[in-house]
């Protein structure tokens, strides 16, 4: 099968598959039991990132047992700068922890390791293009560095990322350069994962939401739009979903300036803007992974919704944001019956 015959890939390009194809974000992960037991096997996470084997085997979980129509890569979005060189580690219950961001940090960094360091990735992705269904779209990722960055400036996340914000604005050059760096290693790497199988790639902006009108346009749109660009020099017609988290009111800015192929929405998206949205590019989302938690009811009523509300545009099904791990399977299964069940429209 083509990959632009593939139901994810054909809302992409603007068609309207019926009912909508479905994935959902984070779809390999600690709410299965499975997943829990093949990560039991590496305690560092990075290095469970990086094991080949393993990686193919979570990202296939899903797949085998839902059926989706879209399998995301199983990786991080801080494999980059731990491959740049940057000092990141994960805790328990704390999740990435990163050095504070400094000159030396920066002047210690060596760009030139990346690819190596990032080979058994890639390897992932030509493993999974082998190994996963033929109509199965592979999707690849990675953070955007915006998002990346607002951890090294604390070292960890932060109430609304104040500390990284707070960096950007008192020393704009450091956090300018950093962001630089990080732009093209996201264009290689994305690059890469296209050119190893995936039929498009994602770009996640979990922290776009807390920025100012200035901020926003530089360290979100901007890196964006050099990213998408940079990616599309090498793989003409790439396609690449943004998702800019929490930033409703600058949606069309963000479509227009950065050149997106689809663009994810989170749960809070009014439906008279995504439907408005929908006439510019396809778009993915936006249930409210809480409903999914909740199951019964608020479950079936948001899932009706959006397809009411959306259906009649190109829409890839999916959460609107990650799925969390006390979620229930048994939920996840009533979403997927609840949207493959859809009358014709």
């Amino acid at each position: 099968m083509r990959s632009q015959d593939r139901l994810v890939m054909k809302a992409l390009r603007g068609e309207r598959p019926w009912p909508p194809p479905i994935w959902m974000m984070r779809q390999a992960g600690r709410y299965l039991a499975e997943y829990r037991e093949v990560r039991a096997k590496v305690p560092n996470f990075l290095e469970f990132c990086y094991e080949t084997n393993l990686a193919v085997e979570v990202t296939l979980q899903p797949i085998r047992k839902f059926g989706f129509d879209a399998s995301i890569l199983f990786s991080d979005i801080f494999v980059i700068p731990d491959a740049l060189g940057y000092p990141v580690r994960f805790e328990e219950g704390r999740g990435p922890v990163l050095e504070p961001l400094d000159k030396s940090l920066i002047d210690a960094l060596r760009p030139e390791r990346a690819a190596g360091h990032l080979d058994p990735v890639i390897a992932t992705v030509k493993r999974l293009r082998a190994e996963l269904p033929v109509e199965t779209t592979l999707l690849g990722f990675c953070g955007a560095p915006w998002t990346v960055a607002c951890y090294s400036v604390a070292g960890h996340t932060t109430q609304d990322q104040t500390a990284a914000r707070t960096g950007a604005y008192r020393d704009p050059k450091l956090f300018g350069r950093w962001i630089d760096i990080l732009i093209e290693a996201s264009i290689d790497y994305l690059t890469r994962q296209l050119e190893a199988g995936a039929d498009a790639v994602q770009i996640f902006d979990t922290w776009a939401g807390v920025l100012d009108e200035a901020g926003f346009k530089q360290w979100c749109l901007e890196p964006t739009r050099r990213i998408v660009e940079g990616v599309r020099k090498r793989v003409p017609n790439a396609m690449i979903i943004g998702f800019p988290k929490a930033s409703a009111a600058r949606l069309k800015t963000y479509i227009a300036e950065t050149g997106i192929s689809a663009v994810g929405l989170d749960w809070t998206v009014p439906f008279e803007l995504a439907r408005e949205i929908q006439t510019i590019v396809p778009v993915q989302g936006n249930l409210d992974p809480m409903r999914l938690v909740a199951g019964g009811t608020a479950l079936d009523e948001g899932v009706d919704r959006i397809l009411e509300e959306l259906g009649d545009g190109p829409l890839v099904f999916n959460l609107g944001h990650g799925i969390v791990p006390q979620t229930s399977v048994e939920h996840v299964e009533q979403m997927i019956a609840r949207v493959r069940a859809a009358k014709p429209r």
